[in-house]
């Protein structure tokens, strides 16, 4: 069969059911685990996320008061601690300056919002596009590696990094934000049932479907 992304989507959410992704209960926590989840797998960056929760309930200004040792301390068990601390400062740093007014912040910053991202300590592609989906409400395709594994087996080729996804694939107009939330946890939810070992695809519901992906309209940078 061959498939679109939002015909994709719509099999996947039927047989999978909705994925209930980011989880999170607030912003700050979302913005939290993106960071920390960098480079390392859930079981590490969960415990990490443990260790936030209890010390700092997510709390930004609460976070931001910590010395650098006891941030790295709450971030070591996700790795890349060093790193990942400066990165959770430049970010909470630069949402304090705005009040943590997130509609604000993407209202101010409009088209800009994915450069301005681009520019805070830490922050990469794949950063910045969950933290536009999560945080600011902005539809933007996660071209993760769980995405690039999943759209070579729809036959897409020469996905070799995060740009050689994200530059081809925009979501289409009219995709709502609750569909790109759930678009990306459907697919990461997918790759952990049928990727460990990658021959199980060929017993997903997906296999033998090819995916076609409408020319784009831009480069995404």
């Amino acid at each position: 069969m061959q498939l679109t992304l939002t015909t994709l989507y719509q099999k996947m959410l039927d047989e999978m059911g909705p994925s209930g992704w980011w989880p999170g209960d607030s912003r700050e926590e979302i913005i939290v685990g993106a960071v920390l989840i960098q480079n390392t797998n859930w079981r590490n960056a969960d415990q990490a996320m443990t260790l936030f929760r209890k010390t700092t309930a997510f709390d930004p200004d609460c976070l931001l008061a910590l010395s650098t040792d006891q941030l790295q301390t709450l971030v070591r068990p996700a790795g890349f601690y060093r790193n990942k601390s400066r990165a959770l400062v430049s970010v909470f740093s630069w949402l304090r300056e705005w009040h943590y007014d997130y509609v604000a912040i993407r209202q101010h910053y409009g088209s800009q919002l994915r450069q301005r991202l681009l520019k805070l300590r830490g922050v990469g592609q794949e950063t910045a596009d969950v933290l536009l989906t999560y945080i600011f409400d902005v539809p933007t395709f996660i071209a993760d590696k769980y995405a690039r594994t999943l759209f070579t087996q729809l036959g897409v080729a020469n996905l070799t990094n995060y740009q050689s996804l994200a530059r081809l694939c925009q979501l289409p107009a009219g995709f709502a934000i609750d569909m790109a939330k759930d678009f990306h946890g459907q697919i990461d939810e997918f790759g952990k049932v049928y990727f460990h070992p990658l021959t199980k695809f060929q017993d997903s519901f997906l296999a033998g479907d090819r995916l076609i992906l409408p020319p784009t309209k831009g480069v995404i940078s």
